[in-house]
Order: structure tokens, then sequence, then C-alpha cells
């Protein structure tokens, strides 16, 4: 098939993790390619003329969504699904309203908890109702993806220090900040992929906090996802195998993405991301649909646990784009 990769339009001093994109979209088309497809690169335009003529010079047989953002922000991401169905185009991953939807994080956790699935408790502005002071919280991007502005600081424990952080990030990076609650306990990444029709839940990986300061909260913050160089890039890990010894976690956290999944209506690919608390009980952090497929990340490292090569996963997904 000819199949149009699309990225975001990405300028050269964008950050590590807008980069990322470019690096992931030159990797799907050289997969592609290797399965015998015709790939090539283009970047999104939100404008619908411009777009228009972008598919009618190409001409796919289908897109491989890769926008993950647009003018930089990542809560705009969903315009790009939205467009290519509007002109009829099939595309790989998730409509516009699913990926609308989970991207805003306070509104995808009153579904998630309006459905029975567990999730952490939060709070957001301007009231900030149900803050228990000296309970630790967590301030992140109600919308933004990419864990910005996730360091030790956006870990706080007053209503004051919540207050002051969402006024900073707000201030910095604009858009609308929450508080969630800081769950001390274990961090499960559960990638999630379309075959046949149905979700299928890949090898789960532990994210395990080595050589972890004992007073420093345990988040896969920025530097650790984007700063390879990093201490905290190096000693977060991800582990594979642990179900072995704990078969009803495993069950669990298995049977809660799949639920996510269907609630929220994902196709091709997704990940679902849990805390387990003390008690092991398994709280949803976030959904994560079109997660990062940059072949080091952690979508790829679980396919390969599953047998499947970068490129399998690739073909895997387009297959199922073509099926929705």
């Amino acid at each position: 098939m000819r199949v149009l990769v699309l990225h975001s339009d990405v300028a050269p001093d964008a950050p590590p993790d807008e980069q990322d994109t470019l690096i992931t979209a030159r990797a799907i088309a050289d997969a592609l390619r290797g399965n015998g497809h015709e790939a090539v690169l283009a970047a999104f335009a939100p404008e619908p003329v411009t777009l228009k003529k972008l598919i009618e010079n190409i001409q796919p047989q289908i897109v491989f969504n890769m926008v993950e953002s647009v003018f930089g922000e990542g809560q705009l991401a969903s315009i790009a699904p939205a467009m290519l169905e509007k002109l009829g185009v099939p595309y790989t991953g998730v409509n516009g309203a699913a990926m609308a939807i989970t991207g805003d994080k306070p509104l995808a956790k009153n579904i998630l908890r309006a459905a029975g699935l567990a999730t952490p408790d939060w709070s957001e502005p301007p009231l900030w109702d149900g803050l228990a002071e000296g309970r630790k919280c967590v301030v992140k991007s109600a919308t933004e993806d990419a864990s910005l502005e996730l360091d030790d600081n956006a870990v706080v424990a007053s209503t004051k220090a919540v207050r002051e952080r969402a006024h900073y990030c707000a201030a910095k990076h604009g858009g609308r900040w929450f508080a969630e609650a800081y769950v001390e306990g274990r961090e499960f990444n559960v990638a999630v992929l379309q075959e046949n029709g149905a979700p299928r839940v890949l090898p789960i990986a532990e994210m395990q906090f080595v050589d972890w300061a004992a007073d420093r909260p345990k988040i896969v913050g920025y530097a650790a996802k984007w700063d390879d160089a990093s201490k905290d890039s190096t000693n977060t890990v991800r582990v594979f195998g642990w179900e072995k010894n704990e078969p009803a976690l495993y069950r669990t956290l298995c049977e809660n993405a799949q639920a996510a999944w269907k609630l929220f209506g994902l196709t091709g690919y997704a990940r679902v991301d849990f805390r387990v608390d003390a008690r092991g009980a398994p709280l949803i952090l976030e959904i994560n649909p079109n997660p990062c497929l940059e072949p080091k990340a952690g979508f790829a490292a679980a396919a390969g646990k599953a047998g499947l090569s970068y490129a399998d996963a690739i073909e895997r997904i387009l297959r199922a784009a073509k099926r929705n």
C-alpha cells in the first residue's frame, strides 16, 4: 500500500519530546518500506485546504497518524484524525473524539470513576475541592502529555502548595492544571494492541525506581522520559516477567486495561498506566491512545516480549486501521 506517515510540524528548536515524533516517524516509514509498502513522510497542516491538497497529491491508501501536537500543543492533536475522517481517509489509531476525551485527564477520570474503574482522587481549580491537607498530590497538566513539568517539585503536600504550583505551571505553559493524589506504590504500563477487532494486552512492564533516594517521589518525570543521559532515565528501569509470581494482579491489570479500551472506544493501539497501592489495588493514572512508537520505547519493548518485531507491530497497527 501507499502509506502517508503524517507527523507533527516540529520546529527545529522544539523540545526533545516533540523532536522524538520525527525520529519515530522515520522509524515507522523504514519499517513500512521493509514490509513492502510505499511510505511517504509529511508534516500535518491544520488548514483544511492545505491538508486536502496534500492528500490529493500523495493519494495514500492509508495514513499512519503520528500527529502528537498542533502548533506545539498536545491538546490540539485530535484535530488531525477529525480532519482525516472528514476527508474520508483511513488512518491508524483512535478517532478524534476518543483522543480528545482521553486527552482531557480530569474528564477521563470522571468517566473512569462513573464506570466503576478505580483512579486516584483528584481536584481541580478554582475551588480545589477535596484536597486533604498534608496528603501528597501531583500537580499535572490537564491536557498535555509527555510529562510536561513533571519533576520532584510537582509533588506537593498542602493546598497552598498545590495552588502555587498550578499557578506557576499555568503562567509558564498556559492551559489547565489539576492535582492528583500521589499513590505510594508500584507503577505498571499496559500496552494494548488491536488484533481481529479486539484488544490484546501485550506483556506488562513494571517501572522500577532503582537506587532512588528514599525521600524522592517515585514518578516517571520529564527527565526520565526525554533525557537519556540523566540519572532519572538510567535508574527508571522497565521490568518484564513479574506476572509469573503475581498472576492475580496480572489478570486484574489486563481486565482493567481492556475495560478502559472498550469504555473509551479505542482502536489500533494504546497504553494504560497504573499505580498499584500498598493494598495491592490497581488505580488507572492515564489512558494513552496512540502512545509513543519509538523503537526503544515501552510499546515496542512490550511487542518484542510478545514475539513481535518492530516491523511486525507497525504492520499490525496498519492492519487494524484498514479493518476499522
